[in-house]
């Protein structure tokens, strides 16, 4: 049967069944082209029926915009933009590469409660780039909801960026309850964040979390791109996010891909923060050289400002294909043995409260811990986040 003769076949059945009815002054060739149309589209199963009655629309959600909230990982109050990381003042000071990656929300948490049946987001992002070769726009540009069962912090949700503007329902069909729900919505990774709000079903609020660190409980990381969430999937699976859930504390996020230096252009705005620990992981983007010169003055101008404060001190992890290319376990074993000696020389002087952590198998040692080699997929981070964690416990206050 040939392509016009099935065409008239399908206008005849379609007319038999109401569902077209060609007019008797249409010409063949528009009778043709109109039953062809007609065929191509998807009808529903109900067709035959008569017309599907629509269902009404519930109420649109009722928006807040979180600007204003207690935000966490947010450490500053002077900003250039609402989500930035670094003060307005670091502008002029850090170098331009570590102000640009400064302005992503990398470790920004939004905490709140609401006895809504639905929750949902609108964003917009301030770049258009939402992903990355080695990394999906759910972790780049994505949010990602997780709400608490009562004894700890379950997923719930996370978003599906396509663009710049991101609107989407992450919840709907709770269960109806008098008390408030408690949620935490983390926010994108490698991208800035113009303006973000929340939506609650009608008549219901939206009510802000306090702080952990308002308690005095909070942790400071500087770092390099593996810190500031590559290759995590969504932003909840970054090492410091894992960290902040399980330890129920406020993580402060300056991984700087690329730029995690020790510079002491950074550190003098991390030190106006009055952390419980601060973790230093820098090694990945440093030569052995510079850890050498670097470590020193890193830690004298922490300690300048805090002299009681751990400083946790992250060595190099292991490139996966490090056991095939001698060139790189050198290098990782140069920067270590670099990094070992800078602290061992401290202590020696008399530096309190330094504490190192074992980079040989912080992705594990299997390989399987990473996306390119280098940066960690939600196994690495998971890994990662357990070596963080079993260091930093006993450096806490019970």
């Amino acid at each position: 049967m040939n392509a016009t003769a099935l065409v008239l076949v399908i206008a005849v059945r379609l007319s038999r069944r109401g569902i077209f009815a060609p007019m008797p002054f249409l010409s063949r060739r528009s009778f043709l082209g109109t039953a062809l149309a007609t065929a191509s589209l998807r009808l529903p199963s109900s067709a035959a029926a008569g017309p599907t009655p629509v269902a009404p629309c519930s109420p649109p959600p009722t928006w807040i915009d979180v600007a204003d909230f207690p935000i966490e990982g947010r450490a500053f109050a002077a900003r250039k933009a609402p989500y930035d990381r670094l003060p307005l003042g670091a502008e002029a000071v850090v170098r331009s590469e570590v102000w640009d990656l400064s302005r992503h929300s990398a470790g920004m948490v939004v905490r709140f409660a609401t006895a809504s049946p639905e929750i949902h987001v609108r964003y917009r992002l301030t770049s258009a780039r939402i992903d990355l070769a080695h990394m999906p726009a759910t972790g780049v540009s994505g949010v990602d909801l997780y709400g608490l069962d009562g004894a700890r912090w379950r997923w719930m949700q996370v978003s599906r960026p396509a663009g710049q503007v991101v609107e989407m329902q992450l919840v709907q069909g709770l269960p109806t309850r008098a008390e408030p729900r408690s949620f935490q919505l983390y926010l994108p990774l490698y991208n800035g964040v113009d303006k973000l709000e929340l939506g609650v079903g009608e008549g219901f609020d939206l009510l802000p979390l306090p702080r952990r660190s308002t308690a005095g409980r909070s942790i400071v990381c500087y770092g390099t791109s593996i810190l500031h969430g590559a290759s995590a999937s969504r932003p909840g699976m970054a090492w410091p996010a894992i960290v902040g859930r399980t330890l129920d504390r406020e993580v402060f996020n300056f991984g700087f891909a690329g730029n995690g230096r020790m510079e002491r252009e950074v550190v003098q705005f991390l030190v106006e923060l009055d952390p419980e620990v601060f973790v230093v992981d820098c090694l990945p983007n440093m030569s052995t050289e510079q850890v050498a010169e670097r470590t020193e003055p890193l830690v004298r101008q922490l300690r300048l400002a805090r002299k009681d404060t751990p400083i946790l001190l992250v060595e190099d992890r292991t490139f996966a294909n490090a056991w095939c290319d001698e060139t790189r376990a050198r290098e990782h074993q140069r920067r270590r043995a670099a990094l070992r000696a800078a602290v061992a020389a401290m202590v020696r002087d008399g530096v309190k409260g330094l504490h190192l952590l074992d980079g040989a198998d912080l992705l594990g040692t299997d390989g399987e811990g990473t996306t390119d080699g280098s940066h960690p997929n939600d196994l690495g981070m998971m890994r990662q986040a357990d070596k963080v964690l079993a260091a930093l416990q006993p450096l806490l206050p019970a």
